[in-house]
């Protein structure tokens, strides 16, 4: 963000005055929202900007300081829109909202300028808005404290979710553990911005002062937030965690204007509990989002069955991080393979799922004080459907579901907190069946929960027949029978007569005369004042008491936010449960052997996003195994993958690492059967891409990756590496792909597969003892190139990319040319030799290419045993003509 300034208040009108007040309050780099009646107004800088990026009229207010003042403005019902596309766009809004209503400023004094604060920061990472949310999605922001003596840490939350965490960071592993959260909004000390941009591109990045990083200030701000005189009971955090949690606290209540932040108490993940995949491979594999950016097409767009937004977040957090933990992730494949076995409770699960909503965003927004109606009636109906979940298992003929099953029954069990339990069903009796949105709105308590709310209603509902009675009343007694009362917000109740009946009520008691129009004189009474009063007193009171309940229960969820948060994650589990359950169904897939040994062994492994793209074509995807290990004892720890292109190459190295990810992350894998030992590291360098941001070529990119991975890797990881060395010449790239291979196989020592073009690699595998060699199968059929898509043991014979390049469409004659020289390089010893005395393109006479002709072309359309004697006839005269005109 440029530097911003902002003029002084010296001379301004007192509105002026207050909103430089509020703007200096304000982040400099945020726009300020200054609520004036039914608008958000924005002003100097502010306006300039935020006019260009909503591409709203720019116009001007008044002068200050001599000069014109810069104004814009967007309606306060349809913010939310506009505040969606600041953040897109990488803005950060300040809301300043009025505290009173306008008439009570007018009690101090004409001139008198309504109270107006701060009421909240919007910024990337701290929206809870349903309408500014992917629902699907989570929504983090992070803090990264790096200490003087060298510690690393992360700490992260969802502000939508109240979720709060941390974690150590690794040496190294920094830049996979961002690509994991992938945060919407990162804060970082000054001096790491630039790093930070660098390594979290998609990111907005907050600088904050060196000082916001300071453990000792963290821990105070901790205890004092979470009423705890110490730290450990919530878990044993290193002081670089402390740093970044305080840091990351001391944000989120800034952005509440001061308010604490509603989060669950924080929770330290341990350092490499989850797979590391660094961003290369996230990228390549297309985990979250192909590489064009888009959800369809990608892992999880293939995979995903559930039905609530929560179980589809959790979800992608699993498949962000597959876990590293043996037992957790056993407990996963147990809940997976009963639902599994279970179809009919399965669907009876996911039915009820389809009504819990979204209680964890509810919750947080209530918390927030952000929530209304809906939201409390969302978080008691899914709290609800919980209780359900529990009679239909206690129906079931599997009465013992699994521990982690049945730990979540229990979190979402109303039986077994009264509390909750009392507050659910006095939601439920307390609101109507369709609340309206917002508070202000009224209308949502239920009749007869709130005696003294029903009065107010009456009296309310009762005047409608004092209006209609006293309309019959003037009628009769003015003798004009097409009198009418009306109401409007200006004169509120008043008498409206045609101007020809004017002259019956004019100046006769007790009518008294408000206003004359072109065809109508409008009259007001004693009495229709005196309603008016007692109406818009009701109507008030009956708001302010349904405000009252409204906020008496909200208090009630917030004191047992705790049981809710835990209620809305057993949903959640329950949902990803039966969802993979459904997938696995539907692919065939196989519950995997994850264990701690370094096998890696596939049998008939499947690419899940391949294959549900063949299958919508009605094509089949051929399976292949895959077997490694670490020891090099079973089989190979590096396998050289060769074999022409499109033969399958890529997707077969892809599906392996997929596989990977899928069984840690506690799901079930495409696959006959599998067996996978723990993955700590996940590696991936496949496909080609520059990195113009950086000034990077392709071939400086994969080189890049490449030394990670070299650099990083150790026994338990798995490395995929596709084509290294393309991007240089012929013998540097095969000298590159020869020394990383064996770098892999003696240095690294982890499991590998490697795919190249490069035939001479192939010789490896004789010579080192973990190496080996498979390729894919192709086979010429009748002149035509047949890719069987099967892996087979030992290297490929051939590449055939010439005939790859002739199927792409090159000329037949560059087709024909391209033969004679691998002819001659594959004849001779080396490529200088062949190639010395090889004649020019330009002294080969290319010959033409040849076409079908017309005759051809009408003879392959004809069926000899369909036609009649007379058709036959007529077709050679057809023939006849055709050829003649060839001619």
């Amino acid at each position: 963000m440029m530097e911003r300034a902002f003029p002084t208040s010296d001379g301004a009108t007192p509105m002026m005055a207050q909103f430089l007040e509020l703007r200096g309050q304000a982040p400099l780099d945020a726009l300020l929202f200054y609520r004036m009646g039914d608008f958000y107004e924005l002003f100097f800088d502010d306006a300039v900007r935020a006019a260009e990026a909503l591409d709203i009229a720019l116009t001007k207010r008044g002068e200050h300081q001599g000069e014109p003042i810069p104004m814009c403005g967007v309606p306060v019902h349809n913010a939310q829109a506009y505040l969606s596309r600041l953040i897109k766009a990488g803005f950060k809004v300040a809301v300043g909202e009025q505290m009173e209503d306008p008439a009570e400023a007018k009690k101090r004094g004409a001139k008198s300028v309504v109270k107006r604060a701060i009421t909240r920061i919007v910024t990337p990472g701290t929206l809870t808005e349903d309408d500014l949310l992917d629902a699907r999605s989570a929504n983090r922001i992070a803090a990264l404290a790096r200490l003087a003596t060298g510690e690393a840490a992360l700490a992260w939350a969802d502000v939508s979710e109240g979720v709060f965490q941390s974690s150590a960071v690794p040496e190294g592993a920094l830049e996979a553990e961002l690509a994991a959260l992938n945060p919407a909004e990162l804060l970082v000390a000054d001096e790491d911005a630039r790093l930070a941009s660098a390594l979290c591109p998609a990111s907005t990045v907050t600088p904050r002062v060196r000082a916001k990083f300071d453990a000792a200030s963290g821990e105070r701000r901790l205890k004092q937030r979470f009423e705890v005189a110490s730290l450990d009971s919530f878990g044993d955090f290193t002081r670089a965690e402390i740093a970044a949690l305080g840091c990351l606290l001391d944000y989120l209540e800034l952005t509440q204007a001061g308010a604490p932040a509603k989060l669950s108490a924080p929770r330290s993940m341990a350092a490499g509990a989850a797979m590391a995949i660094d961003p290369a491979a996230r990228v390549s594999l297309e985990i979250d989002r192909t590489m064009a950016g888009s959800r369809k097409g990608s892992l999880i767009d293939a995979i995903d069955r559930t039905v609530t937004a929560p179980g589809a977040r959790l979800l992608a957090e699993r498949l962000a991080r597959p876990s590293t933990d043996l037992d957790a992730i056993g407990a996963r494949h147990d809940a997976v393979a009963f639902f599994l076995e279970t179809r009919e409770l399965r669907e009876q699960v996911r039915a009820r799922l389809k009504s819990a909503g979204d209680p964890a965003r509810a919750l947080s927004r209530l918390c927030l004080n952000r929530g209304g109606p809906r939201d409390l009636l969302q978080l008691a109906r899914a709290l609800r459907e919980g209780e359900r979940l529990n009679a239909d298992f206690a129906r079931s003929p599997r009465s013992r579901p699994p521990v982690l099953v049945a730990s979540q029954l229990e979190a979402v069990s109303l039986a077994a907190r009264p509390g909750l339990a009392a507050l659910v069903q006095d939601v439920e009796r307390a609101l109507v069946d369709e609340p309206p949105l917002l508070t202000r709105d009224g209308g949502f308590v239920r009749p007869g929960w709130a005696p003294g709310l029903d009065e107010l209603r009456k009296l309310k509902d009762e005047s409608r027949r004092v209006v209609a009675g006293l309309q019959k009343t003037y009628a009769d007694q003015s003798g004009v029978a097409s009198l009418k009362v009306k109401h409007n917000n200006v004169l509120g109740y008043f008498i409206e007569v045609s101007a020809k009946n004017a002259d019956a009520l004019m100046g006769v008691e007790p009518f008294i005369h408000r206003q004359t129009m072109a065809n109508a004189v409008r009259f007001s009474t004693p009495e229709l004042g005196e309603l008016e009063a007692k109406i818009a007193s009701a109507g008030e009171r009956a708001i302010a008491l349904e405000l009252e309940i409204f906020e008496e229960l909200r208090a009630r969820v917030e004191a047992l936010s705790d049981s809710v948060r835990a209620a809305a994650q057993g949903l959640a589990e329950l949902d990803l449960a039966s969802a993979a359950a459904q997938w696995a169904e539907e692919a065939g897939a196989c519950r995997p052997r994850v264990d701690d040994s370094g096998a890696f062994e596939i049998e008939a492994g499947r690419h899940p996003v391949v294959e549900a793209a063949l299958r919508r074509q009605a094509e089949r995807f051929t399976p292949n195994a895959c077997r490694l290990d670490a020891s090099g004892e079973a089989a190979a720890r590096l396998l050289l993958v060769t074999g022409p292109n499109m033969a399958g190459k890529s997707t077969f190295l892809r599906q392996n690492a997929l596989i990977a990810i899928l069984a840690q992350a506690g799901l079930f894998v495409p696959a006959a059967s599998a067996r996978i030992g723990l993955v700590d590291r996940l590696f991936s360098r496949v496909g080609a891409a520059d990195d113009l941001a950086r000034g990077r070529s392709t071939f400086m990119a994969e080189m890049i990756e490449t030394a990670a991975i070299l650099n990083q890797a150790g026994p338990r990881a798995l490395v995929i590496l596709d084509e290294i060395g393309r991007g240089t010449s012929t013998y540097d790239g095969l000298s590159i792909a020869w020394a990383a291979v064996e770098h892999l196989h003696a240095v690294n020592r982890c499991r590998a597969l490697f795919a190249t073009h490069y035939h001479e690699l192939t010789r490896l595998a004789d010579e080192l003892e973990a190496c080996g060699n498979v390729s894919l199968k192709a086979r010429e059929w009748k002149g035509e190139l047949v890719f069987l898509h099967e892996v087979q043991p030992g290297p490929a014979d051939r590449s055939y990319g010439v005939e790859v390049a002739r199927r792409a469409g090159l000329p037949a004659a560059a087709v024909k040319r391209a033969k004679e020289i691998l002819k001659r390089l594959e004849s001779d010893d080396t490529p200088a030799a062949a190639l010395s005395d090889l004649p020019l393109f330009s002294a080969v006479q290319a010959e033409p290419e040849s076409r079908p002709s017309a005759v051809e072309e009408r003879l392959k359309a004809i069926d000899p045993d369909g036609l009649s004697p007379r058709e036959a006839h007529e077709l050679l005269y057809v023939l006849k003509g055709l050829v003649a005109k060839d001619g």
